[in-house]
């Protein structure tokens, strides 16, 4: 009896989601990471880009994939206007540097317009509550192959007092990859 409830007790755990991702109105965590714009590395840090204004932090699985690559691009045709507003964006995956520095700089994908963080110990994810899905191959549309875990796709927007604006998901709300960038442009718009 004792062996089906811990059995059913550890179903029950690991079909839940580990995570809860912020909120509105929550403190944005603090972060620093290698990032890649362009190609070139360089340190990142949250705090930092708040002093110029509003931020974008985006997660998503993996570089060179479907829903990636479209949400990638289209941050990349709206950098501009993201510039007008004085917000910075960054997106942060499990991936490598090294696989960062192709996509950073790619014209059908980011197109050297702003900067991807490698979170490849995925501490930044679950600092944000987010789930994050065991290390894993993974391949990518260029057929090529890659082996990390799967941080899922949300987009946060924060102020420049740190603060959550707001928190868009495509697993809970249903977003898709071009409207985390609508809907995020609109809100740094709008400030």
């Amino acid at each position: 009896m004792k062996k089906q409830l811990v059995i059913a007790l550890m179903a029950a755990f690991c079909a839940s989601p580990a995570f809860a991702a912020l909120k509105v109105g929550d403190k944005a965590p603090d972060f620093s990471a290698t990032a890649v714009m362009a190609g070139k590395e360089f340190n990142f840090n949250l705090k930092t880009a708040l002093k110029k204004g509003p931020a974008v932090v985006y997660f998503y699985p993996a570089a060179y994939t479907k829903g990636c690559d479209i949400e990638a691009h289209a941050f990349a045709v709206n950098a501009d206007k993201f510039a007008a507003a004085k917000a910075t964006i960054i997106g942060v995956s499990a991936d490598s540097p090294a696989r960062l520095q192709e996509f950073s700089s790619d014209p059908a994908y980011c197109a050297g317009k702003f900067a991807v963080a490698s979170d490849a110990d995925t501490k930044i994810a679950e600092s944000y509550k987010l789930n994050v899905t065991a290390a894993r191959k993974i391949t990518d549309e260029r057929k090529g192959t890659t082996f990390h875990a799967i941080i899922e796709r949300v987009t946060y927007v924060i102020g420049k007092d740190g603060k959550i604006l707001a928190a868009l998901s495509s697993k809970e709300d249903g977003i898709s990859p071009e409207g985390h960038v609508e809907k995020s442009l609109a809100m740094v718009s709008a400030k």
